[in-house]
């Protein structure tokens, strides 16, 4: 019976429980343990006299590590794929005779790949912290409560109607009207009331990027992808809305470079960063707004008509504070309650500087009411703000419309009281009702009423 030869060097490789291959300088395999065969798929005997090259043709793995040691002679590591797609991190080590000759490279792995898919997690949630932190910013600057929308004339209440009806849907809203009317408000509103009410509601104003900016505000930029970017590169305002509400307010002022991107992002729902090659999926609801005729815009080849259709799918037209007096004293008991508490106040508006404040032209609607009642609740002295508190162009432009420059004061104030009144009883039913709308009690209402001579 013959003795089996045991070879100890054999025997030792194949007592580790690590991956070994040994090849020489031309790749030919010459020693393999018995685990490298297993990560593999393959039998250890059958790599025996094969080439690595020849194993990274047929696709058992790539890349080789054996050139690039023979090729550097000394120590090279990297991450290989397998055919069966695990990640293994190689390296190589060069082995010398004597005289200096590189005669053998010694190469073991360790698998990697739920490290890989642990570092594409780690990636995935860090861009995600990253957008939440940026989300949170932008929302700290931005006031997202709906502050003074106020519905008691019926435009107002049809626009609120409206705007009801389509938060319950994912479809594209325009908001029309003139600048100030409270565009922005309505945006948060019909967000609030939506289904997507727990995601992020991100506002861009179209109108204040720099054209030069406009792509990396929108879509964010990855490191390094010009000069002045952050190393760490920047989520885009797109990329913020992803799960929530996007509100392109000012959309007719997008230039025609800006419309097209715009109209690209509608319609695919996917963007790239600036200096990046992956392409981005992002879920959002677009809401848009300007003070702008876009049809006159279209008509005139300065804004695209399909992206027109695209933002004009519901068009809600905001009427000016003018047109809804009703809305009137609701609205500055509103604001004046804001900033008393913000001021730490205890201001009260007279009744003449009421009656005062609803005949004006109001060009800068709720915007500019609001900044005039916060000017009087900080400016006035006493307690009650009057007439001698209103800037000189509002006593001016009230006295101009209405051909009253040469009438007594009070004269125009109880033809402005008288006016009021009637309006507010062909509105209201009750006298109750007409000293809500009118912001004084029942039986100031009664007296005035009879004052007047009004039934």
């Amino acid at each position: 019976m013959t003795k089996h030869h045991w070879d100890e060097n054999e025997a030792i490789l194949h007592s580790l429980q690590e991956d070994i291959l040994v090849t020489d300088p031309s790749g030919t395999i010459l020693k393999v343990s018995e685990l490298t065969g297993s990560i593999y798929g393959l039998p250890s005997g059958e790599l025996l006299g094969r080439t690595v090259y020849d194993l990274e043709r047929e696709g058992i793995f790539h890349p080789c590590v054996t050139p690039l040691v023979v090729q550097k002679k000394g120590k090279v590591t990297l991450i290989q794929t397998t055919k069966n797609g695990k990640k293994l991190l190689i390296t190589g080590i060069p082995v010398f005779d004597p005289e200096g000759e590189l005669v053998r490279i010694v190469s073991y792995s360790h698998d990697v790949t739920e490290l890989a898919e642990m570092q594409k997690y780690l990636d995935k949630m860090k861009d995600e912290m990253e957008r939440v932190k940026s989300e949170l910013e932008i929302l700290r600057q931005q006031q997202v409560q709906v502050d003074g929308l106020i519905a008691n004339s019926a435009k107002m209440k049809q626009v609120i109607g409206t705007a009801l009806q389509v938060a319950e849907v994912d479809v594209n809203v325009l908001l029309l009207g003139e600048s100030g009317v409270g565009k922005s408000s309505i945006a948060h509103w019909i967000h609030q009331k939506s289904p997507r009410h727990k995601g992020p509601f991100i506002e861009v104003n179209c109108g204040a990027i720099a054209e030069s900016l406009f792509e990396a505000e929108l879509f964010g930029y990855e490191a390094g992808s010009f000069t002045g970017a952050s190393r760490k590169g920047k989520i885009g305002l797109v990329e913020l809305a992803d799960g929530g509400t996007l509100f392109l307010d000012e959309v007719g002022e997008l230039t025609p470079a800006q419309q097209v991107k715009v109209l690209k992002l509608i319609q695919e729902k996917q963007f790239y960063r600036v200096g990046g090659t992956q392409a981005r999926k992002v879920d959002f609801r677009l809401i848009a707004a300007t003070n702008r005729n876009l049809e006159k815009a279209v008509a005139e080849g300065a804004f695209r008509e399909d992206l027109y259709f695209r933002l004009n799918v519901v068009p809600v037209e905001v009427p000016p504070l003018r047109e809804r007096k009703e809305d009137m004293i609701p609205l500055m008991r509103h604001f004046l309650s804001r900033f008393n508490e913000k001021y730490d106040r205890r201001r009260q508006l007279d009744e003449d500087v009421i009656h005062h404040l609803l005949i004006q032209e109001w060009k800068g609607n709720v915007r500019e009411l609001v900044n005039l009642i916060e000017r009087l609740v900080v400016t006035s002295s006493s307690e009650m703000i009057t007439i001698d508190n209103l800037p000189s162009p509002y006593l001016r432009s009230s006295f101009r419309e209405n051909g009253w420059q040469n009438q007594p004061l009070k004269a125009v104030l109880a033809q402005v009281e008288k006016e009021m009144l009637i309006q507010a009883k062909q509105r209201c039913r009750t006298t109750l009702e007409m000293a809500e709308v009118l912001g004084i009690s029942q039986p100031s209402v009664v007296r005035k009423l009879k004052k007047y001579k009004i039934r």
